[in-house]
């Protein structure tokens, strides 16, 4: 269900972890939660837009279930996915945001009756993202960072703002070996990701069957290497929070409002 009395369509905000959320949770207006299949949902309105935050939970098959609730229970037109994930691609750092272009789920291999990567049925192994709003979220993305490097905390001086593939998977890549093995695996097949996570793939595929408009944002934790688990929860409330808060204020600023 969408909003009484909206005359625009719901943009839904996809958060991995609590903390990833909260910030934007607080500055809900007319907050209305609901619970469906197991998760709750807060409805209401941010920078006079409705909006759905809901949370995709950790890996593939939990962000499938909440992006079909999004759409199928709430009729969402839009996700947007902000979280966080391990850099891959050189001169991806600590502190930057890649913005998606496209996925490609890195753990799935269906040989030899599909090729590596590809998704049986689809003739495919990358589901892209929609272009207008991802040029709208890299916009919103550049503004953050420009302001926010001159004032923020020393580990996000000189961020800067990326656009390509992001590789998901059901597995957090937390070492120099494995990291450098999925890079050298998905190159092989002609597919160079920049960064790595466990869900956007999934809400990526879920979009494109429903037709809807999917946009989605990582801040880089970590390098998807032997010190990926280190200050990880410090680095979601301090920083990738501030992040999301802050981008989706000015994503949801540029999208038209009631007149």
């Amino acid at each position: 269900m969408k909003l009484a009395n909206s005359r625009l369509p719901l943009t839904a905000i996809l958060s991995a972890l609590p903390e990833e959320q909260h910030g934007l949770l607080e500055q809900l207006k007319g907050a209305q939660k609901q619970t469906v299949a197991g998760r709750d949902f807060w409805l209401g309105q941010l920078h006079g837009q409705p909006v759905a935050l809901g949370l995709s939970r950790i890996g593939k098959v939990s962000a499938t279930l909440t992006a079909a609730v999004l759409i199928g229970h709430f009729a969402a037109s839009r996700i947007v996915f902000t979280g966080v994930a391990g850099g891959l691609a050189q001169g991806v750092k600590v502190g930057d945001v890649v913005v998606a272009e496209d996925f490609i789920q890195h753990d799935l291999d269906a040989s030899p009756l599909f090729p590596r990567y590809e998704v049986p049925l689809y003739g495919r192994s990358r589901f892209p993202c929609d272009l207008a709003l991802t040029a709208l979220l890299t916009l919103a993305a550049h503004r953050v960072l420009t302001t926010s490097t001159q004032t923020a905390s020393p580990i996000l001086a000189g961020a800067q703002v990326h656009r390509g593939l992001i590789a998901s998977g059901d597995r957090f890549v937390s070492s120099a070996t494995e990291s450098s093995a999925l890079q050298s695996a998905l190159q092989g097949a002609g597919h160079t990701p920049l960064a790595v996570e466990m869900e956007g793939a999934a809400v990526a595929q879920v979009c494109a069957d429903y037709g809807v408009a999917f946009a989605a944002m990582r801040t880089i934790s970590d390098r998807a290497d032997d010190t990926a688990h280190i200050d990880f929860p410090t680095f979601v409330t301090d920083v990738a929070s501030l992040y999301a808060q802050r981008i989706m204020d000015e994503l949801l600023r540029s999208l038209p409002v009631p007149t």
